[in-house]
């Protein structure tokens, strides 16, 4: 680290790589990037003294996995040799090379790595921020209400369960249904599902944006007996009459509809942080403007980004993270070394849907929804429900995130090779 006069303070500490983030994007890169070059001078930029493994809370709001197993101190997660900021990123000078955070320090940087994560729009919805956690309200989208999914999941002995799907771009778009599966399973399991009227509301047209891994899905839905109710938006809760208002598109046509529920689980939309437009950072919707191969800025060769906030247009998935953060590490080594770009990132997410406990359809898929499958189909079919995708996200995927991927170990991550 060494000090430089600039135009926002006398002096600053300038890093070899400033990462914005230390969730499983910023982690994860700065540990790939120390594998690759040891010495380097990294800084990590992030408040929060909790780190998750979000993940599981899909699987703890089915009854599965303990709150408590998916959060650890944000300290014991960062690499061994990297600075951290317990502190806010406010804005980014990219001509400057230095970022500014909320309390008007500056941090300088040769290399950024921007991988804030989103912001839940929790506000977006009138009347949920008041309602959330009682009268029958609740998210897996937030560690603290996951457990009150379980607990409504195993009071409830009739009446009716609505699951909500907001517009898209959301943050592992499968989990609204996730929740949904095993909430019905286990209706079904102890026998109330006959009294139980499960509906899901999706403001999108399809039941999933892959088509390969609808059939598997459709027969889940017909199993459950779960009701399809396309193109609609929930746009107010009222926690004490339980009561869900939702905007329903009919061609040109916008109804309003009122529906009443005993559960409701809502998913809020999703934005990218603000400083990332304020910055000059972001694409045409504010989320950060990547190459979708090299993943580095369009505009700012000198920053590389990956995570939910990022605007390249794949599924915003823990597993997109374990492929993107190699090939940020490996290009950004590149860029330091003035060397073409070498690593591609071919669009890689994954979303295990949980539709009964004990299986999971194991979607994979990549840019325009094309298939990448990790395992033979012989090992595991990813367009079919199978004990072994189960097996992965119940047991392996926990262990092999804290173990592996935070610690720079790329298992079946290493980065395609660019085309020419």
């Amino acid at each position: 680290m060494k000090p430089t006069q600039n135009a926002y303070q006398s002096s600053i500490i300038i890093h070899d790589v400033v990462i914005i983030g230390a969730g499983a994007g910023g982690v994860a890169t700065a540990a790939s990037l120390l594998k690759r070059q040891k010495d380097l001078d990294i800084a990590i930029i992030d408040p929060s003294e909790l780190h998750y493994y979000q993940p599981g809370w899909t699987m703890v709001g089915g009854g599965v996995f303990s709150a408590g197993s998916t959060r650890r101190k944000t300290e014991s997660v960062i690499p061994d040799g990297c600075r951290w900021y317990r502190a806010t990123a406010d804005c980014v000078d990219p001509r400057a090379q230095v970022v500014k955070l909320t309390d008007h320090s500056c941090i300088g940087y040769r290399r950024l790595v921007v991988a804030p994560g989103l912001v839940m729009d929790w506000e977006s919805v009138e009347g949920l921020s008041e309602t959330l956690g009682m009268n029958g309200v609740t998210s897996n989208y937030r560690y603290d209400l996951a457990p009150y999914t379980w607990s409504l999941v195993e009071q409830l002995e009739k009446g009716k369960a609505l699951f909500i799907q907001p517009p898209m771009p959301i943050k592992c778009a499968g989990a609204p249904q996730k929740a949904m599966y095993l909430a019905a399973d286990e209706w079904r399991r102890k026998g109330r599902l006959a009294d139980i009227d499960v509906s899901y509301h999706s403001a999108g047209k399809v039941l999933f944006g892959v088509e390969d891994y609808v059939p598997e899905l459709q027969k889940y839905i017909d199993r459950y007996g779960i009701d399809l109710c396309f193109e609609e938006r929930l746009v107010a809760v009222d926690g004490k009459t339980r009561t869900a208002r939702f905007v329903k598109q009919s061609g040109d046509q916008q109804e309003t509809v009122d529906r009443t529920f005993d559960m409701l689980h809502v998913v809020p939309t999703q934005r990218p942080p603000g400083f990332i437009a304020q910055s000059g950072l972001g694409n045409i919707d504010g989320w950060i403007d990547l190459d979708p191969e090299t993943l580095q800025h369009v505009r700012h060769p000198t920053i590389f980004g990956l995570g939910d906030a990022s605007g390249t247009p794949n599924a915003k998935t823990m597993a997109a993270v374990r492929k993107q953060a190699p090939v940020v590490a490996q290009n950004l080594v590149a860029s330091l070394e003035d060397r073409l770009l070498t690593a591609a990132y071919l669009g890689y997410g994954s979303c295990p849907l949980t539709v009964e406990r004990g299986r999971i359809v194991l979607a994979e898929f990549g840019y325009g929804g094309k298939l990448q499958p990790s395992f033979p189909s012989w090992i595991n079919d990813g367009t079919k429900a199978t004990r072994m995708a189960w097996f992965l996200k119940a047991k392996q995927l926990p262990w092999l995130y804290w173990n592996g991927m935070l610690k720079g170990r790329e298992w079946l991550a290493a980065p395609a090779a660019r085309q020419a």
